[in-house]
């Protein structure tokens, strides 16, 4: 190594983590969704490993849904389950000093799930589904 290669190599600051970077339309869609928890629109999602395609709903309407179907659960943890998603927003709002809602969204809540592989295998259904906005390669307004 060159004595220009080890001064750059010295000098780099440490890696950054970098992620693929979200949809900015499909993102202030979601952003307008959450000013109405009652709002919902069909969409279909290109995701690695398929299609999924169901109602896009907001955050909170999809936490809402999460705790309603943990109680329908029997066990002793489902209340706490029922509470897991906010526990985990305000373990993050307190990490980062500000509130969910003023950012843009990272993630994607959907409502009557169906999930669509490119097996051979049937399609499944499922209540509701979150996912990584990061991770979604294309959308469309409206179902298959």
């Amino acid at each position: 190594m060159n004595d220009s290669a080890e001064r750059t190599t010295a000098q780099d600051p440490a890696p950054t983590l970098t992620e693929p970077v979200p949809d900015i339309q499909l993102q202030m869609l979601i952003r307008l969704l959450e000013e109405d928890q009652r709002s919902s629109l069909p969409i279909t999602l290109n995701v690695p490993g398929g299609v999924v395609h169901g109602d896009l709903i907001a955050g909170e309407a999809w936490k809402a849904d999460w705790a309603q179907s943990m109680r329908q659960v029997e066990s002793v943890s489902s209340g706490l389950l029922s509470r897991f998603p906010e526990t985990v927003d305000q373990a993050v709002d307190e990490l980062t000093g500000r509130p969910g809602a003023h950012h843009l969204p990272r993630w994607i809540h959907l409502r009557n799930v169906t999930l669509a592989t490119g097996g051979v295998g049937a399609a499944v259904e499922l209540p509701i589904w979150r996912g990584r906005l990061a991770d979604v390669a294309g959308w469309a307004l409206g179902r298959p």
